[in-house]
């Protein structure tokens, strides 16, 4: 059986200096799933992604992303890797000298060794898949409201077709409504096209409505990990922090009425309540 685990960290040891990032840091990511990574400010969330995207090296430890171990990688065999993952950076990471259609075609320019009107078409229909009008395509990305720009370095990071996502606050800065648009957006990417998808985020309505498993980190290493109903009833201090606040309880309850809207009035229950009978 092919092994189900695309991101596979062992006793991962991070250090600037004097100070320790991670300490044996363990974490296993599964094919397939809406993962996130959450903890406070220093917990070492983005530290992490960028030693997973091969950016930087941890001191020790291992990382295998998609069964291929990052220590001493070659450099053909990390440009190899990078096509088949793609990455969404926080604040896009566009480049303001080109249109959003040449942004997403770049990828492709680089990497392939397709015509200029195949690399347009296929970047045309990447930022359909991202939400956005074909119109958008021929703006620059200063044009943008926050939420096309979103979208538009997503489209960029699916270019390549790739196995698997990063995407590093996708929803910061958005408002309610553009944010729930980029939650359907991660949800229908995975099913559609059976992704796995890694994220960092402190947006906690999005935590409830998308992942499949959340890792809280601090004090170097992961404190809890499983979905977020089973984290909200675990004790330790960093998880408690996520649900104990306004926020925290606001979204919950929130992730609950969509799982369990109310009843009618004057009706009786619905299917969601309805005892389940022997046919």
């Amino acid at each position: 059986m092919a092994n189900d685990n695309v991101i596979e960290l062992n006793q991962v040891a991070t250090r600037f200096g004097d100070h320790v990032v991670h300490a044996g840091l363990d974490l296993v990511v599964n094919r397939g799933e809406i993962f996130a990574l959450v903890g406070g400010s220093g917990s070492g969330k983005s530290t992490l992604l960028r030693e997973m995207i091969l950016l930087q090296q941890p001191d020790s430890g291992s990382i295998r992303i998609l069964g291929v171990d990052l220590r001493d990688i070659a450099a053909a065999d990390a440009m190899a890797l990078r096509r088949r993952w793609g990455v969404m950076f926080q604040q896009g990471g566009l480049f303001g000298s080109l249109t959003v259609l040449e942004n997403v075609g770049m990828p492709l320019r680089e990497h392939t060794g397709l015509d200029d009107r195949s690399i347009d078409e296929i970047a045309a229909w990447k930022l359909a898949l991202a939400g956005l009008k074909p119109e958008v395509g021929a703006q620059y990305p200063a044009q943008l409201s926050g939420g096309m720009m979103k979208r538009a370095s997503l489209a960029r990071a699916l270019a390549l077709d790739p196995e698997l996502l990063f995407l590093d606050e996708p929803t910061a800065g958005l408002d309610p409504d553009s944010a729930g648009e980029v939650d359907q957006l991660v949800r229908d990417l995975r099913d559609k096209f059976g992704l796995t998808i890694v994220m960092i985020t402190h947006d906690l309505d999005l935590l409830w409505q998308v992942t499949d498993r959340v890792a809280v980190l601090a004090v170097g290493k992961v404190q809890g990990i499983g979905a977020m109903a089973e984290l909200a009833v675990m004790s330790h201090p960093a998880i408690r922090k996520f649900f104990d606040g306004p926020r925290g309880r606001a979204a919950e309850a929130q992730a609950d009425t969509a799982s369990h809207p109310p009843l009618p009035k004057g009706g009786s229950p619905g299917p969601w309540r309805q005892p389940i009978t022997n046919p």
